[in-house]
């Protein structure tokens, strides 16, 4: 196998990679499409999905993360809030010592880059991008991450999200 510098790779995660604190989700598949729908109620849950890059000791080398793209929908009442959305970081560490966690800086596209454009009903394809994009390495794994806090008839779905990224090998 040769050399790899291949600038337009991408990776799903679908509904099933996704964790949610609180409500009833139900792993759903109509119509062909796979999602993870929140019965109506009002009460925030906090989701996160490891978004799943090879990383690598080597300087320049493995996922380059450049965006991630986001798609749910919102149902029947728009929520409450959807302040907190964004993608974090993690080092792992050595022995003994704490991992910790900070978030990426990024923007989210111009149609979703306010909480009063993320709770509204629709269906949303939501885009961040990376403000200075790196090299993942060995020691580091990334989430996105969001808080929604639902009015008592909002329904939410989650269908996935996308990290796009160079691979080089």
């Amino acid at each position: 196998m040769g050399y790899v510098n291949d600038t337009q790779f991408s990776r799903f995660m679908g509904p099933s990679d996704f964790q949610f604190t609180a409500g009833t989700w139900t792993p759903t598949i109509a119509s062909n499409v796979h999602k993870a729908v929140r019965t109506a109620g009002a009460a925030a849950f906090t989701f996160s999905c490891q978004i799943k890059l090879p990383g690598n000791a080597a300087a320049l080398k493995g996922a380059y993360l450049k965006s991630v793209d986001f798609w749910y929908k919102i149902l029947t009442a728009d929520t409450t809030d959807f302040a907190s959305l964004g993608v974090d970081k993690e080092a792992l560490t050595a022995n003994t010592v704490a991992i910790t966690g900070a978030a990426v800086t990024g923007t989210w596209d111009a149609a979703h880059d306010t909480a009063a454009e993320r709770k509204a009903q629709q269906d949303a394809k939501a885009t961040f991008t990376v403000t200075t994009p790196e090299w993942v390495d060995e020691d580091a794994v990334y989430y996105l991450t969001g808080v929604v806090d639902c009015a008592a008839n909002s329904v939410v779905t989650i269908y996935g999200a996308r990290a796009n990224f160079t691979l080089r090998a």
